[in-house]
């Protein structure tokens, strides 16, 4: 039985994030203000180099040229996203570069915003997730990234299945995929659909149709050669991600990059982590039979969004925004134990802060940058909750006759 000390502390708990997810001027500020000043920060210093990278996807489509070389007089690096990405980028791309660099910022943390809107949890938890969130997504917006995006689309796809709408469900996935390949995970939840021959159908026709769209702004042979120079593109990016010793040292940040620079495995062949990785991930399905229960649905959505960034030699220290709303997600649906929580404060701290100035410079730069440690607590709850699934602990206990769907929340 839980002693009357542990049900105050529970008690105290809840009430604490109750009252912390009713503000909602907190949310909007923390999630909107944080990203706003972020991105303004970075306008100011000039810094919008991955927003002209975007800008001149739209620019190259319609011109087009190689959408997968580098452009140094118009910017650094390569474009890495796919040729359906010049739509997503267009209306942005007419206006002044920081007009439109801002309003991008803004476009995609509303995309976000919406999506955890339409997550099957409280008003107050989704509040609480959003402003978990948020410092995530202050990196994300720094660098004026899509991911926040990408995040969103997976969510979507969660969400809209759940309601039956598995055309604009099957919008999202494809969107996702033709963009960034992350989205594509999104087919993890196809179980779920009530209508699985509507889904697949309307997957088949939003694949024909986001694959031709482009070619409204430049050709069919030109858009059929950039998809194979997009994944040609991405296979040399998964190799020059690997050669950390090299100077890669903000990329693959991933659980694939903890293993490898944890234990000094330079050479380790990728296959060795993914295969274990991906028979773990299927194993979820050996659950299917409770797949009406709504925490194990939300698992499995915690589950599926951590999973490509985990195991992906292109995540980054932005790509978090697609990882640590899981983190979010999962504590809401955990009992109120210290364990739960401790854990939770340590995903927060070393996911969330590792690259901040909460950390020193000197452990950053010795510590949390070199081994990847932004990936470490992401991976132990990601196996937490593989356990989780497996042992069936989304189930109520028998003893009591609280309802599945209330028992285990923090609010």
């Amino acid at each position: 039985m839980t002693s009357s000390t542990e049900m105050s502390a529970m008690l105290k708990k809840r009430i604490t994030l109750a009252s912390l997810g009713e503000k909602e001027w907190l949310v909007l500020l923390l999630w909107f203000g944080l990203s706003i000043l972020g991105t303004a920060k970075e306008i100011l210093d000039g810094n919008i180099n991955n927003y002209l990278v975007f800008k001149h996807v739209f620019l190259h489509v319609c011109e087009q040229k190689p959408l997968y070389i580098s452009y140094p007089a118009e910017y650094q690096d390569v474009n890495l996203y796919g040729p359906i990405f010049s739509f997503i980028i267009a209306p942005f791309a007419w206006l002044p570069d920081k007009a439109g660099a801002m309003l991008w910022v803004i476009a995609n943390a509303a995309f976000l915003f919406v999506a955890i809107r339409q997550l099957p949890l409280t008003r107050i938890q989704q509040n609480l997730i959003l402003l978990f969130s948020s410092n995530e997504l202050l990196g994300a917006s720094s660098y004026l990234q899509f991911n926040q995006a990408i995040a969103a689309c997976i969510i979507l796809s969660f969400a809209l299945i759940l309601k039956g709408r598995n055309c604009w469900a099957a919008f999202f996935i494809v969107l996702g995929t033709l963009t960034k390949i992350y989205g594509i995970v999104g087919l993890a939840f196809f179980f779920f659909s009530d209508n699985r021959w509507r889904f697949i159908g309307s997957l088949l026709l939003w694949g024909l149709v986001l694959f031709l769209l482009p070619m409204l702004l430049s050709s069919p042979t030109y858009i059929i050669h950039s998809y194979k120079e997009w994944m040609e593109a991405l296979s040399f990016k998964n190799e020059k991600n690997v050669h950390f010793e090299q100077g890669v040292l903000l990329q693959d940040i991933s659980a694939l990059g903890f293993i490898r620079r944890v234990f000094k495995l330079q050479h380790l062949n990728n296959l060795v982590v993914i295969i274990p990785a991906i028979l773990l991930f299927l194993s979820q399905y050996l659950m299917l039979h409770w797949r009406h229960n709504s925490k194990f649905r939300l698992l499995l959505l915690c589950s599926t969004l951590l999973f490509p960034v985990l195991f992906s030699t292109s995540s980054e220290s932005p790509t978090y925004i697609i990882a640590f709303p899981a983190i979010c997600i999962w504590y809401m649906i955990q009992p109120a134990t210290k364990w739960n929580n401790a854990l939770f404060i340590f995903a927060l701290i070393v996911c969330s802060f590792s690259h901040s100035d909460v950390f020193t410079p000197w452990v950053r730069h010795h510590i949390a940058v070199p081994y990847a440690l932004k990936a470490f607590p992401c991976l132990l709850i990601w196996l937490i909750i593989i356990y989780q699934i497996l042992t069936k602990k989304f189930l109520p206990p028998v003893s009591t006759h609280v309802a599945a769907d209330t028992s285990a929340l923090n609010t």
